[in-house]
């Protein structure tokens, strides 16, 4: 797709984004890879909704703007760590979807898998990580997970999905949105029944054998090391959110969040 094919699609699903109730305010962004170091984004400070060709802007990987009259969204630097991780990545959607909003502002992963066919889109795991200032911190609470999933929650900041195409990434965040929808409205019935181990391993086999699968998708929460899996459960001990976890877990989040706390004190 070159570049002006690139900006109509852009703004077409900025202006989609807006329509469903997926952002407010200057809420969300995207963005998309059209050579190794071009990358064309939404500008900060735009309602979605009024979002034009024009008003779209170049930067390259470093997130130097090389054309464009408007600022870079804050959120950039976490689109150009995708796109360092993910050589095959070319979009990147941030949505405030109000479901997968909801879902990742309690600090809970979501229950996944529980619909087949998610499975074969999204993989197995879509992980829920912690909230943090903008900047390097939020850069350094994505990265163990951008090589091992496709879509990820941020909890108190929406959802962030990737893919090959901006269309991919857009279905990506739509798939994700429809997911917690269906795990907040079955909460009160007793919550989603998860997927046999057996079908799972299936759907992932099919999935690896469609060529969908993260490069490093596959690896359990432990093997990406005890900082990845403190961004993954602190937050879980934090307000409510212990209420939803087993004593053991409750026990591990709370033990995980004050070594996080610790090391934020040490510097």
């Amino acid at each position: 797709m070159n570049e002006a094919a690139t900006r109509r699609a852009l703004v077409r699903y900025s202006h989609l984004m807006h329509a469903l109730g997926w952002v407010a305010n200057h809420d969300g962004n995207l963005s998309c890879r059209i050579a190794d170091d071009r990358i064309v984004c939404t500008p900060t400070a735009f309602s979605k909704a009024d979002v034009t060709t024009d008003d779209l802007l170049v930067v390259d990987g470093a997130g130097q703007k090389l054309a464009g009259a408007h600022r870079p969204f804050g959120e950039l630097p976490l689109h150009l760590s995708v796109y360092a991780a993910r050589p095959k990545v070319s979009a990147v959607v941030h949505t405030h979807s109000p479901y997968a909003t909801a879902f990742g502002a309690t600090g809970r992963p979501l229950p996944h898998p529980f619909l087949p066919e998610a499975v074969v889109s999204l993989g197995a795991y879509i992980p829920t990580v912690a909230l943090t200032a903008p900047g390097a911190p939020a850069v350094h609470a994505l990265r163990p997970f951008l090589r091992t999933c496709d879509a990820v929650l941020i909890a108190g900041n929406g959802v962030l999905t990737f893919g090959p195409d901006l269309e991919t990434a857009w279905l990506r965040a739509e798939l994700v949105e429809h997911l917690c929808k269906i795990a907040l409205l079955a909460a009160p019935l007793g919550g989603v029944t998860p997927l046999p181990e057996e079908m799972v391993k299936t759907l992932v086999e099919r999935r690896a054998a469609a060529g969908l699968a993260a490069p490093d998708e596959g690896k359990p929460p432990e093997a990406l090391g005890v900082a990845a899996e403190r961004e993954h459960l602190a937050t879980a001990a934090t307000r409510s959110a212990l209420k939803g976890l087993s004593g053991a877990d409750a026990k591990r989040a709370a033990k995980l969040s004050r070594e996080a706390s610790a090391r934020l004190v040490k510097g």
